[in-house]
């Protein structure tokens, strides 16, 4: 497949997720000639800013969106698309025009919408393996899209976090905080045994570091990580093939690769 004919779409929940979660992936698309397009479901409005920032009483959603397209140009994304649903918080009931509330009917026909609009070679989304309703909302929503869309993608990733690395990252929360409430962190994450793909994405660290530090209204993950740590989350991108099925075999490095051997 040439470069002009493989595209990538991501589709997160929050500003941030395409940073904090794939922006290693969407640089190393761009790097590879892909163009990338973004879709982020809510501007995050549930989102405390983090202290000391002077942020305290801005608008979250119009700092959130911001912030979300500055890093998103910062790794090459050549469109963001926002959709007009509101961020569902972590629990309690849901609003009116929350992702949760919406049906995953609802929210699968628009990015099925998009899927057909930008006719995209990969989709990848949030696996959810760290428990947010609206990662897990957005997942099903997007696995429901592809299978509806009159497009269809030859290949379909979900974005995964490492449940090896998220129990060192509780262990290491443990020792600095033992009498921290963290324990029930290390059941979450994707088990080794499902990741089918790791793109190494070392090079493009610097950029991933700047992209993150673009989210300054809220605190990043790695920021409160051993700095080993960081760096082995920020290295490689892992994710899960749901389409094509994954038969076994080696470990993927290419999610291009695949997708043209799907034609």
């Amino acid at each position: 497949m040439s470069e002009t004919t493989d595209r990538l779409l991501v589709v997160v929940a929050h500003p941030d997720e395409e940073t904090f979660g794939c922006g290693s992936l969407l640089a190393h698309a761009t790097a590879s000639g892909v163009p990338t397009v973004v879709a982020c479901a809510t501007r995050g409005e549930a989102g405390s800013p983090t202290p000391g920032r002077g942020l305290d009483d801005a608008d979250m959603a119009e700092v959130r969106e911001s912030e979300l397209r500055e890093a998103a140009k910062l790794v090459g994304v050549g469109r963001v698309e926002l959709f007009d649903w509101v961020d569902s918080g972590m629990d309690g009931e849901p609003i009116p025009g929350s992702l949760c509330a919406a049906p995953v009917v609802e929210v699968a026909a628009v990015i099925a919408s998009l899927i057909d609009d930008v006719c995209p070679s990969v989709v990848v989304t949030l696996d959810a393996s760290d428990g947010h309703r609206d990662h897990a909302h957005i997942r099903d929503a997007t696995l429901r899209a592809v299978e509806v869309s009159s497009w269809r993608p030859s290949g379909v990733y979900l974005h995964c976090l490492p449940q090896q690395l998220m129990r060192k990252w509780v262990e290491a929360l443990v020792r600095e905080q033992p009498d921290s409430e963290h324990l029930g962190l290390g059941d979450l994450g994707t088990p080794e045994d499902k990741i089918t793909t790791v793109i190494d994405t070392t090079e493009f660290l610097e950029l991933r570091e700047q992209a993150i530090a673009v989210h300054r209204s809220q605190t990043s993950p790695y920021e409160v990580m051993p700095a080993g740590l960081r760096q082995e989350f920020l290295t490689a991108e892992r994710l899960q093939r749901v389409h094509p099925d994954w038969d076994g075999g080696p470990v993927e490095t290419d999610i291009f690769a695949a997708a043209d051997a799907s034609f």
